[in-house]
């Protein structure tokens, strides 16, 4: 398993995969489980394993947002069962995220497509504005993942968190501002 997701990891770091395939395998996994049982321990594990990963930038970048009247949503691949506990941390009031099928309180191992992810991520950030009248051309999009390239792109105001080499030459490149949340 561990070599598994050492290959994996690899090649998220790549981007060469098939996103959307990987999130349908994902889902899968979850097939039966009842929802309920997904968001408690969904929620233990964000509170034990993830809140430490929260950066005291990125905490300040939300404020600064927030106190400006911006709509702020956290729009990521993940699920809300791990990004809702993120968001009521925050204090953010919209998740833009994969959605897994739900039936008869279970999960039925398929998400709804398409995913939070590459060419999907676009296209539900693109549904989300137009839903809440933002005008992306003028909206911020911070992100640390070369994943989210054609979001990067389609932003006015992209923002570059703590990136890779990869990311880093391609918003040193394209003139994108780069921030370092890294704690030191």
């Amino acid at each position: 398993d561990f070599l598994r997701a050492a290959v994996w990891m690899v090649r998220y770091r790549l981007t060469t995969f098939d996103q959307e395939s990987l999130i349908g395998r994902v889902a899968g996994a979850y097939a039966g489980t009842s929802v309920a049982h997904a968001e408690t321990e969904m929620g233990r594990w964000f509170d034990a394993e993830m809140t430490r990963f929260i950066r005291p930038a990125g905490l300040v970048r939300v404020r600064e947002h927030l106190d400006a009247g911006h709509i702020v949503a956290i729009m990521s691949s993940g699920t809300r069962f791990t990004l809702e506990p993120l968001a009521r941390l925050l204090g953010i009031s919209h998740v833009v995220c994969t959605v897994f099928e739900e039936r008869d309180g279970l999960l039925t191992g398929l998400h709804v497509r398409p995913a939070c992810a590459g060419a999907g991520k676009v296209t539900m950030a693109e549904r989300f504005a137009s839903e809440h009248d933002v005008d992306l051309g003028a909206s911020y999009f911070y992100t640390d993942s070369h994943a989210d390239m054609g979001l990067l792109e389609r932003v006015g105001i992209p923002r570059v968190i703590t990136p890779d080499r990869r990311l880093r030459r391609q918003a040193q490149l394209r003139g994108w501002r780069i921030e370092d949340w890294a704690i030191a």
